[in-house]
């Protein structure tokens, strides 16, 4: 029985799913070459933080409190080995969090025999500032990299990152920023990432055609970088509103001269032919999975 679709583009390479992805993620066999997730930290506690200038609270939604230390390691296995069961052989999974989260990420990527290859620190260039004045500025956050079998091997794009790091070998501290007001043309997400961060993370671990899912898709940063760098990608959200927001910045950049312009900006570069010059030069890999795809989700 096929799957419907939320949204899929006209060019077939940005597809989204409503749901819950533990569920979806089973109803269908195709496999991705790289996934990155940005789920749920549990930070939603009641606290504050600053926004544009003002205070707000920090309070996500009700998909973002915790429901205790057993319940969120439950959620965090059942997730991770949904998406380990998707991945190629040779893929790679990346996922965001922060100290609320993350510890227990990298235990069940452990239990479930994935092998950690990096834990990447985040060091936003432009953090908020601490209201309490109690303890230091949150600026950082974390990025788990990991490949699906502890032996095997993995893909990894050594001399472009090499190449954008001035021609030395890039450390697992990246300093970036947060994301940006023209990413927010279509509207806001509150966990939006910025599409810098991810585009050195497919340009890292994929190459040209490759499949990129993201379980926990929001906004859909992960798919616009993943087009923009001519890479396919299937996001998952149960929120209609997240959804519409994704709908909303795929069609966005389907205007070529917002598709260039949004190239363009994209920092983490020596300079802005960089990217440009080496997408020219990517190899075109075929990938022979499409159809799969196409005939279960149409």
């Amino acid at each position: 029985m096929a799957i419907i679709p939320f949204f899929k583009s006209k060019d077939k390479a940005f597809t989204l799913l409503q749901g819950n992805c533990i569920e979806l993620l089973s109803q269908f066999d195709f496999k991705f070459d790289m996934i990155f997730a940005d789920p749920p930290y549990f930070l939603s506690n009641n606290g504050i933080t600053v926004q544009s200038g003002k205070m707000v609270s920090v309070n996500k939604g009700v998909w973002d409190k915790s429901n205790g230390f057993e319940k969120d390691n439950e959620f965090n296995y059942k997730w991770l080995k949904a998406c380990r069961d998707k991945l190629t052989e040779k893929g790679t999974i990346w996922i965001s969090g922060t100290f609320h989260n993350i510890f227990s990420v990298a235990q069940m990527l452990t239990e479930l025999d994935y092998k950690i290859l990096n834990c990447i620190t985040w060091a936003k260039t432009n953090p908020p500032p601490n209201l309490s004045c109690k303890y230091f500025t949150h600026s950082t956050e974390f990025i788990l990299w990991a490949r699906k079998n502890k032996k095997g091997s993995h893909y990894f794009n050594y001399e472009l990152m090499k190449e954008i790091n001035g021609g030395t070998q890039m450390k697992d501290v990246w300093n970036l920023p947060a994301i940006a007001r023209w990413e927010k043309s279509c509207g806001k997400h509150p966990t939006q990432k910025p599409l810098a961060l991810l585009v050195r993370i497919i340009l890292a671990s994929t190459q040209k055609n490759a499949w990129i899912l993201d379980p926990f898709t929001g906004s859909s940063t992960t798919g616009i970088a993943a087009n923009l760098l001519n890479r396919k990608f299937l996001g998952i959200d149960k929120e209609t509103e997240f959804l519409n927001l994704s709908k909303k910045r795929k069609q966005e950049i389907e205007n070529p001269q917002t598709y260039s312009a949004y190239r363009n900006k994209l920092v983490g570069f020596l300079n802005n032919k960089q990217l440009d010059l080496f997408l020219v030069n990517e190899p075109d890999i075929l990938y022979h999975r499409d159809l799969i795809l196409e005939n279960k989700i149409s």
